[in-house]
């Protein structure tokens, strides 16, 4: 029998205050138990040889191939690895393979869920010799760089049965209820980019600005809001689409400025509600939004003393490239996004350490009383040598 295997009990995963990284704790031996010496998941021939996108859903502690024609679909209560693999300097002649790897974590995904997406995700590096870029991933503020791997993101509401949960089915089947939300990415400048999730199936969840989809298994409605775009309207059209592929139902179209668009706020439970303007918040927020006014601070994690110590280098000051010693680790929070710098000369514990270091960074942020949304920073790590873009363009080169 693996180690704790008699556990039962599914704890979930609380970004504002959890320790994700979770190195050490029993999900941390879990995970070693049903690894072997190399991942089976990473070890197929093509993941680091063959540029392109490689999605896998976290279940039951191990890493699970999620199929090609689901990528851009989510559950808000699972994690994921995403691994981008992409050539550059290919009219140089200097071709080379570059990755970017992202663990998704959705808003309901468990506690061991996401440790063991983040422990994997350094697994994954580590095959790939320790150059690719991390990105952790919260399903509620996406970074621009996930974003854009999709035309379209879908989160759906549930996730696989982990090996702590035991799901016992209802005896009697409940009635369908099923309401998506359509609308485009704040954070992106790509106008295509559209969110698809499912929200709760109540009016209250309505927004003049979004378009909404109704399946209630016996028929479908489309609300479209008064201030919705076309592109909303064109997405929700390719959703019904798919809906009905499956089953063969009648679909009615409502404009909310029609009367009769008044018959989805009723079915959603808004019968003795009189207001004809409804503004939920959107459950996906840019990244940018979730930025605090802090200015920006450069630390340095470094074991050279014998001890491992984490001390601020720069406060508000502008961060060059030369501020960076390839003999240690670098964090360097922007207000938008947090980085982290592996310098290629760092040992290996301070290595091992940058997200146990980067989570509690966060966390104290959080704390801080003025910056609530702290915990929706995307946050990313970079070995030297291999910098991204994206770092490139946080600080001053």
């Amino acid at each position: 029998m693996p180690p704790h295997g008699g556990l039962t009990h599914l704890k979930e995963y609380d970004i504002k205050d959890s320790n994700v990284e979770l190195i050490g704790t029993e999900i941390d031996h879990k995970v070693k138990f049903n690894s072997a010496e190399t991942e089976p998941a990473w070890n197929n021939g093509t993941v680091g040889q063959v540029a392109g996108l490689y999605i896998w859903r976290i279940e039951d502690f191990e890493v699970v191939v999620w199929p090609k024609e689901k990528a851009g679909q989510f559950y808000n209560g699972d994690s994921y690895i995403v691994l981008h693999s992409f050539k550059v300097g290919e009219k140089e002649g200097k071709e080379q393979l570059i990755h970017d790897i992202f663990f998704w974590l959705g808003s309901k995904t468990s506690q061991d869920e996401a440790g063991t997406a983040a422990y994997k995700t350094v697994e994954l590096d580590e095959f790939l010799k320790g150059v690719a870029t991390q990105h952790r991933e919260i399903q509620q503020s996406p970074s621009d760089e996930f974003m854009a791997l999709f035309p379209r993101i879908k989160i759906l509401s549930g996730g696989v049965k982990s090996g702590f949960r035991h799901v016992e089915e209802d005896a009697e089947p409940k009635e369908i209820s099923t309401l998506l939300r359509i609308f485009k990415h704040p954070g992106t400048g790509r106008a295509d980019s559209m969110v698809v999730i499912e929200v709760d199936p109540t009016w209250q969840s309505l927004n003049d600005e979004d378009v909404f989809v109704l399946d209630k298994g016996i028929k479908i409605w489309v609300w479209q809001g008064k201030k919705c775009s076309p592109m909303e309207k064109a997405k929700a059209a390719q959703v019904v689409n798919d809906l009905t592929l499956a089953k063969h139902i009648d679909v009615e179209v409502l404009a909310q400025t029609d009367s009769r668009s008044r018959l989805v706020v009723d079915l959603l439970g808004g019968r003795d509600v009189d207001q004809t303007s409804f503004h939920a918040p959107r459950p996906v927020s840019s990244s940018k939004a979730s930025a605090g006014s802090r200015p920006r601070k450069l630390f340095r994690l470094s074991d050279s003393s014998g001890e491992l110590s984490f001390d601020l280098v720069k406060d508000g000051a502008p961060i060059q490239r030369a501020d960076l010693d390839g003999n240690d680790v670098f964090l360097v929070d922007i207000g938008s996004a947090i980085w982290v710098w592996r310098g290629l000369g760092a040992s290996k514990a301070e290595k091992a350490m940058w997200l146990n270091v980067a989570q509690s960074y966060i966390r104290r942020l959080q704390g801080g009383g003025d910056n609530d949304n702290a915990h929706l920073i995307p946050l990313a790590s970079v070995a030297e040598g291999n910098e991204s873009p994206a770092f490139f363009k946080a600080i001053e080169v």
